[in-house]
């Protein structure tokens, strides 16, 4: 690779992106996208700084002014933060500031996804509002900042002072913003964070004042001036003098504080009415600060702790097929592999012809995929306007790919399946599903060990994973298999004969009965036995059981093959009882047998009042249809609350829930 070609390349390629961020509010690249790119361009710059340029946007924090407004020169330099994005570059801050001879303690904010604002004030009046433009230069924008309710006209002390924070838009003004604009045929804006720069750089602050922008204040620039020793007593301060401070800020002793609160928010912050995007970690004490000092682009006592994405860009190379443990044919994406949520990904599913079709995929495309949690990763949308006319259009197989029959699809179903029962992949796939962790977790059988087992005749159907012992010297020919490694595999197999039902109904594959549906029937029928014979009638009454899933299970417990191989597991001692609490259903009438739907933030986790309701034997949904019965709302509940009134569903606080309750 030519460094300085490739050099040259990013610091264009990223001045651009910049530029439609900063200044037009038209991002057309992803976070992800962009920050993996400035990673590169830092890499290569610090091993070759001959070859930085001065235009390079390593050497400068943001982008340009737009000319509609009175430029603005910040007195003290409104810098950005360096960002970090896991667990050990946060503890490599630490350490770093601790081998200055500071024993840090931090305060922890929630990095609030919005538009950097600066706000000046003489002898307690507002005076002007800049934006953070690159750093030195910004724009005056204070017309439109007061159109902003949270933002003080006038403090409680005659002061002159400036003071720095983020304006937002919360996800309830977005969501009527859009409404609005839908109504009156125009584009809807993309997300809370670009419309707020779009609505607080509008010429007409009629506009602006529409929108219902909002903000959070969080920096002193010169807070030595005002005898202030710690960033937690600025915060305090500012909240004395009336400006609106977050109230999930934390002060914390040491880095593993830190990691408490990045841990926590990560999972709670899509509680919050407002968009969030990482973990601001400033050291606390100002003299600590000022004894650290600045580099060219940021503060050295304080970092961004940025989330993982859940969505990114990367090319799609391929399509091939794979076969379930069902039969059923899917599509999946090989990918440049790209980092998600902490992991590589290389793969990702395109689940059937139709949502290929649907979404317009093709060879070559640029994909945004997205993985939440442990889910497999799945290709959300294509980037057409990426396209260069070297993409080829996707095309479904119609024989199996490992064995070549027919593939046959149903008119009422959007996949297509192998029916072959002789076709190893789905024995595989269906061995692989059964021993797998939500099923009988036996450990020490992975995928590729499986596979090569099922090809030297050790495992060929589900009880043969019950003989296995006798395959015990022949196994230690095997690399990788000795005595030990054994003996450990053989245990985990004994062991697993008495999970309980639920964990064995999952593993048997059946069409449609997932990991919580196999659950539900081993409570209500706790023996294998009676579940295979109970009718289609009686299985629809089940909550959530409907007639596809119960045409399912009666077709699988009615074949023949099925009934001899679950008496070949009874017949080597599997359990085939459900070993959990049976609950025992308590009647209410406000409750019983209702749709509800939860929304807002509440004192308690949704989890708990969730199952506090299914209890009673309600159900519990996320969407408001007419079909919801009650509606229970805390605070900020959003657009499920607007739907709920045009609907005339009853809505319950939680003081009437904890009334119908108890």
């Amino acid at each position: 690779m030519d460094i300085k070609n490739r050099i040259n390349e990013l610091v264009k390629m990223l001045n651009k992106w910049n530029y439609e961020y900063q200044v037009l509010d038209n991002p057309t690249v992803s976070d992800q996208e962009y920050d993996d790119r400035r990673r590169e361009l830092e890499k290569l710059e610090k091993k070759h700084p001959e070859y930085i340029r001065e235009d390079s946007p390593t050497q400068r924090v943001g982008g340009g002014v737009l000319e509609e407004f009175k430029k603005v020169t910040h007195k003290i330099p409104l810098l950005s933060l360096s960002n970090v994005f896991n667990e050990d570059e946060i503890r490599n801050f630490d350490e770093r500031i601790r081998k200055e001879g500071i024993n840090p303690h931090y305060v922890c904010e929630l990095k609030i996804d919005g538009l950097a604002v600066s706000l000046s004030y003489e002898k307690g009046v507002l005076v002007q509002g800049a934006t953070r433009g690159d750093g030195i230069v910004g724009e005056d924008i204070t017309g439109n900042v007061k159109t902003i309710k949270s933002i003080p006209l006038r403090l409680n002390e005659k002061i002159d002072i400036e003071v720095r924070g983020e304006i937002f838009m919360s996800k309830k003004s977005f969501e009527e913003t859009n409404d609005n604009r839908k109504q009156a045929g125009l584009e809807l804006l993309k997300n809370p964070r670009n419309a707020a720069a779009g609505s607080i750089r509008n010429l007409d602050s009629k506009i602006t004042a529409s929108r219902k922008l909002d903000a959070f204040l969080y920096h002193l620039p010169n807070p030595i001036d005002y005898n202030i020793k710690t960033h937690y007593e600025v915060l305090e301060y500012m909240k004395k003098l009336k400006f609106k401070v977050n109230p999930n800020i934390r002060y914390v002793d040491d880095v593993e504080g830190v990691l408490a609160y990045i841990e926590e928010w990560t999972s709670k912050r899509t509680q919050l009415p407002y968009e969030i995007d990482g973990i601001v970690v400033k050291l606390d004490s100002i003299s600590d600060q000022q004894k650290l000092g600045f580099t060219a682009k940021y503060p050295k006592w304080a970092t961004a702790y940025k989330f993982p994405a859940t969505e990114v860009i990367t090319k799609l190379k391929d399509i091939i097929f794979t076969v379930g443990r069902t039969g059923q044919i899917t599509p999946n994406a090989v990918l440049e592999p790209v980092m998600v949520q902490g992991s590589m990904i290389s793969r990702a599913t395109l689940h059937n012809e139709k949502n290929v079709i649907d979404k317009d995929i093709k060879k070559g495309d640029m994909v945004i995929i997205r993985k939440a949690g442990d889910v497999i990763p799945e290709v959300v949308a294509v980037k057409k306007d990426r396209r260069n006319g070297t993409e080829e259009d996707f095309v479904m197989i119609d024989k199996c790919p490992i064995c070549k029959s027919t593939l046959i699809k149903n008119e009422a179903e959007a996949d297509y399946f192998c029916v072959n029962k002789l076709c190893d992949a789905r024995k595989i796939e269906g061995l692989i599903h059964f021993v797998s962790r939500d099923a009988m977790n036996i450990e020490g059988l992975g995928e590729r060990i499986i596979e090569d087992f099922y090809n030297l005749g050790f495992i060929k159907k589900i009880p043969d994973i019950y003989y296995l012992d006798k395959y015990k010297e022949e196994l230690k020919e095997l690399e990788g298999f000795g005595d030990k490694s054994i003996n450990k595999l053989l245990d985990s197999i004994e062991v697993s004969k008495n999970n309980s039902l639920e964990k064995l109904l999952f593993g048997l594959g059946i069409r449609q009965v997932g990991n919580k549906m196999a659950k539900t029937l081993s409570k209500k029928y706790l023996t294998l036995k009676s579940l295979m014979l109970a009718s289609e009638e009686d299985l629809t009454k089940i909550n959530d059981v409907g007639p596809v899933i119960a045409r399912n299970l009666v077709n699988y417990f009615n074949n023949i093959e099925n009934i001899e191989m679950i008496k070949e597991l009874i017949s080597i001692k599997l359990n085939t009882s459900y070993l959990g609490e049976v609950d025992i259903m308590k009647e209410n009438p406000f409750i019983t047998n209702k749709t509800f739907v939860i929304t807002g933030s509440l004192s308690r986790p949704r989890n708990e009042i969730r199952e506090q309701l299914e209890s009673f034997g309600a159900k519990v949904t996320e969407s408001v249809t007419n079909k919801t019965d009650v509606v229970i709302v805390g605070e900020e509940p959003g657009s499920k609350y607007d739907k709920a009134l045009k609907l005339n569903i009853e809505i319950w606080d939680e003081k009437k829930l904890s009334e119908m309750t108890k």
